[in-house]
């Protein structure tokens, strides 16, 4: 008996050291190749800062991007799907995906597309730690945890929160089952690829909130609760456009290129009429305004039109950061209406409709920790809670399954709408 215990013993720290090894690889290299994005994509808002006139080739910047993809015979708006789709059934997702979301998001950028980059960093690091798996020969299991590591490195290289990208690599592929065996790789490789990043010029994300409040009173948690409901029903919203609007394009126009050189036309348009470049990019500096307590009424609106057009038609980048834009300005410009200082209900409104879109609440929690500093986090996680619950069956990723009813501990495995 005791000496099977001490064999079992010797297996168990030789996985811990094989997944010591594994998840700093992943984290170096996932890192590294983040930083460079975060580089990259650096210069590309800039450029279009600088040159507004590169808006005008968004069209034709489309057409490459899909004239790129068919080329290396991958589906235009598959996106992040292919990494959920590959950790829950061990499909593998092939190489040249991160390269080709790499070009591809920076050219969408450089041209003016609003989107952001997290979603890009998770293909990024999904692709690279899934080849590295294979190289190394690892059995289904395995294969599906470093892929994990990879999307947790990428998501930590670029936002700078290490803690929320763990937890969403593991809560965001199966809603209501996570995979805890991974927390510990996943945790390595996203504070080594956070530290790569840094040490190669990368940045971490934070907002300072004013008005949060020091303690709970009655009437503030019956405030709270109304401004949760009121970010659940914008949530369903969200994903009801995001995959609406990208249907009807590709319904009105089958043809991939028309269809992604006309979306490419009405983003500028819509640029053009609404006399603002707010909405194209990520749009980081309208949160920072949105977090000092500054918003247009209308700003979660139209960047949620606008992104929804942009990825619906086929342009590369992320959801993640217009996501935090549409839910800060949302906070920003209404919190008032439920009794909340604008600074703290656009931070309220950034982590609360993350969750309603992504079905994460454990990954909201730590972003708003890790985003605003940890002060009153209860009451962030009330409201998180609360559009958790109420924002109903949709998301952001069609590929992910939601296992356990929102309401009363049920089985249900369905897919988001």
């Amino acid at each position: 008996m005791q000496k099977e215990y001490w064999e079992k013993q010797i297996k168990n720290a030789g996985i811990f050291v094989r997944w010591c090894v594994f998840a700093a690889v992943i984290g170096v290299v996932v890192g590294a190749v983040a930083a460079a994005f975060h580089h990259v994509l650096g210069w590309a808002g800039t450029m279009q800062a600088a040159h507004g006139w590169l808006l005008y080739l968004l069209p034709g910047a489309g057409i490459l991007i899909a004239l790129w993809y068919q080329k290396a015979d991958m589906p235009l708006e598959r996106g992040t799907n292919f990494i959920l789709t590959s950790v829950r059934e061990d499909h593998p997702v092939r190489l040249r995906l991160a390269p080709s979301i790499f070009l591809t998001a920076a050219l969408t950028h450089l041209c003016g597309g609003s989107a952001g980059r997290e979603g890009a960093a998770l293909q990024l690091g999904g692709a690279i730690s899934g080849n590295i798996g294979h190289w190394m020969h690892l059995d289904d299991k395995d294969s599906r945890t470093i892929t994990m590591c990879g999307m947790a490195a990428g998501f930590a290289a670029l936002f700078g929160t290490p803690l929320a990208a763990s937890v969403f690599a593991m809560e965001v592929i199966s809603v209501g089952v996570m995979y805890y065996a991974a927390l510990f790789p996943c945790v390595l490789a996203a504070v080594i690829a956070h530290g790569v990043a840094l040490v190669l010029g990368g940045e971490t994300t934070a907002f300072a909130l004013s008005g949060i409040p020091a303690r709970a009173e009655p009437l503030l948690l019956v405030q709270l609760t109304l401004f949760g409901v009121a970010c659940a029903v914008l949530s369903a919203v969200v994903c009801i456009l995001f995959h609406k609007i990208g249907h009807l394009f590709k319904k009105w126009m089958p043809n991939q290129y028309a269809c992604i050189a006309v979306g490419g036309a009405v983003v500028v348009v819509l640029s053009l009429v609404l006399g603002t470049r707010d909405y194209n990019g990520a749009g980081m500096a309208v949160i920072e305004r949105a977090v000092a307590g500054d918003a247009h009424p209308a700003a979660f609106f139209w960047k949620l039109v606008m992104t929804a057009i942009t990825i619906g038609v086929g342009y590369k980048g992320g959801e993640i950061v217009p996501v935090l834009f549409i839910g800060a300005t949302f906070g920003a410009a209404y919190g008032g209406l439920f009794g909340l200082v604008p600074s703290f209900a656009a931070g309220l409104g950034m982590v609360a409709v993350f969750c309603g879109v992504t079905n994460s609440p454990l990954t909201s929690i730590m972003l708003a920790y890790e985003l605003f500093g940890g002060q009153s986090l209860a009451l962030f996680a009330l409201v998180i809670a609360v559009s958790y619950m109420l924002s109903g069956y949709y998301g952001l990723y069609s590929e992910q399954k939601i296992l356990y009813s929102k309401m009363r501990p049920q089985f249900i495995d369905r897919k988001t709408k």
